[in-house]
């Protein structure tokens, strides 16, 4: 913290203002408070953004429609499943396809495993500012569990870079759903241990309940949506609101709590997760299997067999033999490929035995690659909204008709709680900032973009 000087408050008595951050460490380096404050209380604050801008909305309008995937990952960086499949459903509205069930299952299930991981980072975080490092080691651990499924699934724990517009990357590995049951009850495990350490502690309580309050009424004229919406006890929820992908085929609840104060928004995550993990068990115990495109029968053949035969003409029933891809392809087979991607060779690229063993299929991919072809939505423009860990995440895309967008706008949750949180903290003791600050869940990437 740094001292900026003093000030005549209207009282006529002397005000310090004092500046939190960016290099305050509950600040997390992109968040800059300047306070005034008599004595301990803050009576003025002044929020100030944009240390983390990376032009995320120019960088996805210089490049084709899928190369923007891997900019969302750095979004919110704690959930990005969420940021890769809200973007690719808004071009999919724009084209207006379809994906398949399966895909919609796969959405639905790595997106709540993706918010659970977001609350763990929330709660255990804003527990270790306020001392309980305990907690915070427990949370991370239990996010480990979950980070071990996103692996598996896409091939990396944070920028994962899986969803594609009218699909995802790959199928969900075998054995999946039971790796997943064995990780939902040990989060649940440590869920109830940080019950147990704060729900009622009483210190914890001191520092939360009462603090941070933000009515109903400013609540809503902010446009706040999310935990800190359900917290004032609107039970709004955009996965209840708007049912997209498998969330209509699911039964859950949305948990509120009516004070709207920090401990509010505690329980409300806490809440949550549970439900999340509640969504994707449903999920992951109806998903359906999908189409299987063909019947194989015959030998399997080595890739560069394959190709040669190719080259040479002889070209009759390779495309019904299945071929033997390399680990790193695992899941992009045809097999796979049918079940969680849409049926448009406009939009989706081929299964690899395709790419790599018929001059179709080469030219599908190089088409769908090259620039100045790709994926070209007609002119006109979408929105797509889902539900983030913070609120409601929305991707707003304008086609001109070209393979690259003429606009893309992310609408991203948590601005509006960093908008208001001038009047959650004033009047509040200069320590109150900190755990207000952590229940806003202020992720930067979203933030500044």
């Amino acid at each position: 913290m740094l001292g900026e000087g003093a000030g005549t408050g209207s009282g006529g008595q002397e005000m310090m203002h004092l500046g939190l951050g960016p290099q305050h460490p509950a600040m997390h380096g992109i968040i800059r408070i300047v306070t005034e404050l008599d004595g301990e209380v803050i009576r003025k604050a002044d929020v100030e953004i944009g240390y983390l801008h990376r032009a995320f909305e120019k960088d996805c309008e210089v490049g084709g429609y899928n190369n923007a995937i891997p900019y969302t990952d750095r979004l919110n960086y704690v959930s990005p499943l969420i940021n890769n499949f809200a973007y690719a459903s808004a071009i999919e509205k724009l084209l207006d396809i379809d994906v398949t069930e399966r895909c919609k299952y796969i959405r639905t299930i790595m997106s709540e495993i993706s918010r659970v991981c977001d609350h763990l980072t929330c709660v255990g975080a804003t527990a270790m500012e306020l001392g309980a490092f305990t907690v915070f080691l427990y949370m991370i651990k239990a996010r480990e569990f979950l980070w071990e499924l996103v692996e598996d699934v896409t091939g990396a724990r944070l920028t994962i870079s899986y969803g594609r517009v009218g699909g995802v990357k790959a199928d969900l590995p075998d054995g999946f759903a039971a790796q997943a049951t064995r990780a939902f009850k040990d989060v649940r495990e440590v869920l109830s241990e940080v019950h147990r350490l704060l729900t009622g502690n009483r210190i914890f309580m001191d520092r939360m309940v009462g603090v941070g309050v933000l009515s109903r009424e400013e609540t809503i004229a902010y446009s706040i949506t999310g935990p800190l919406l359900r917290g004032v006890g609107v039970g709004y929820d955009v996965r209840r609101a708007q049912p997209h992908w498998a969330y209509d085929r699911v039964d859950f609840e949305v948990p509120t709590q009516k004070d709207g104060d920090n401990y509010s928004r505690y329980l409300v995550r806490m809440a949550e997760m549970e439900q999340s993990m509640r969504i994707a068990e449903q999920a992951l115990a109806t998903m359906p299997g999908g189409p299987i495109q063909v019947d194989w029968e015959g030998r399997a053949v080595e890739p560069p067999a394959y190709v040669d035969q190719g080259k040479q003409g002889k070209t009759d029933g390779l495309l019904l033999v299945p071929i033997r891809l390399s680990p790193n392809l695992e899941g992009q087979e045809r097999r796979k490929h049918v079940q969680v991607n849409a049926d448009d060779k406009r939009v989706v690229l081929p299964p690899k035995e395709h790419t790599y063993g018929s001059i179709e299929g080469l030219m599908n991919h190089f088409m769908l690659i090259m620039e100045g072809y790709g994926i070209r939505p007609p002119l006109g423009e979408a929105y797509f909204a889902t539900e983030g860990a913070n609120g409601e995440l929305g991707f707003y895309v304008v086609s001109d008709g070209t393979d690259r967008p003429y606009r893309v706008r992310c609408r991203p949750p948590c601005l509006p709680p960093l908008a208001a949180l001038p009047r959650m903290i004033e009047g509040e003791m200069i320590a109150d900032l900190i755990p207000t600050f952590g229940s806003v869940n202020m992720i930067g990437g979203e933030l500044d973009r």
